[in-house]
């Protein structure tokens, strides 16, 4: 890492939730160094408005009652819900209730997904119910370019925006998200985009353009960062990896952008407490600092 970043790395992490919080999470003591904890000055609203939270993929090998506390413990308010914490093939009950256990903990589900839509009209209705009964606004999706216009009649119906996620030059249908800010121009403004940065970037699209460039229909967004913007993903903490997390934290800052900002942490899905508190560390130094 060049003395520039690792210096930014450093003075960002003084904003970073302490690793000894984490212990009793994780049931194991630690190894690594504590990070400090947050300055009281920025204890009043250290996103500076953006709503940062968790993308629950980043528990997916977790439990819902063991995510819910880690979410708790890292110190941030909201949550797009991964099929593996409430699954589409469920009551409307269990969907209550699951959204009831997030908010008795502080905590408040935005979106869910990522949830490939086929061309099965019954299928697609029940992510819309599902969607409904959990009072999510947004569903973040893999569609088929041939279920869009079913899709944009559910939309209609149910008033539930869609956010069409990139995943990437292996998704040779979503690949960067150009391709889903094209394919929208004709369809309901509320459906729109779910930029992943790191997937962004692998396409060869600079995240923090792509996001003032789509800003209108950008309905949520991971944020996370990766080692090498070549071949497959290799996740890393942020403030590790390549990203330009400044410019894209002033992007959103920029164009006001007021939908999810979860965190997806991928790097060890087995353990995720640690590295999601290092990554929205860096992110709470980096907006302390003004980006």
């Amino acid at each position: 890492m060049p003395d520039d970043l690792a210096a930014d790395r450093r003075r960002f992490l003084q904003a970073a939730l302490g690793t000894a919080a984490l212990t009793p999470w994780l049931g194991r003591s630690s190894q690594a160094a504590p990070l400090p904890v947050p300055a009281p000055s920025l204890a009043a609203d250290p996103w500076r408005g953006l709503k940062v939270g968790i993308a629950t993929y980043t528990f997916s090998k977790i439990p819902l009652d063991k995510t819910i506390q880690g979410v708790s413990k890292l110190g941030v308010g909201y949550v797009s819900i991964k099929e593996s914490h409430l699954p589409l093939k469920s009551s409307t009950d269990e969907r209550k209730n699951v959204v009831a256990k997030f908010k008795a903990a502080g905590i408040i589900p935005l979106s869910c997904g990522v949830v490939t839509f086929n061309d099965e009209p019954s299928d697609q209705r029940n992510v819309f119910e599902y969607a409904r009964d959990a009072g999510l606004p947004v569903i973040v999706c893999k569609p088929t370019r041939k279920s869009l216009p079913a899709l944009q009649t559910l939309v209609k119906e149910f008033d539930i925006k869609l956010a069409i996620h990139n995943h990437g030059p292996e998704d040779k249908v979503w690949p960067s998200p150009y391709d889903a800010w094209e394919a929208v121009q004709t369809l309901d403004p509320r459906i729109g985009l779910c930029i992943d940065v790191g997937h962004t970037k692998r396409s060869g699209v600079d995240p923090a353009e792509a996001i003032r460039k789509c800003s209108e229909r950008l309905y949520d967004l991971h944020i996370k960062d990766i080692e090498d913007p070549a071949g497959r993903s290799r996740p890393t903490e942020i403030g590790r990896g390549i990203l330009d997390i400044r410019g894209i934290l002033k992007a959103l800052l920029d164009t006001k952008y007021g939908y999810h900002v979860g965190l997806e942490f991928e790097k060890d899905l087995t353990d995720p407490m640690h590295g999601s508190a290092e990554s929205l560390g860096y992110l709470k130094g980096m907006l302390a600092g003004g980006v």
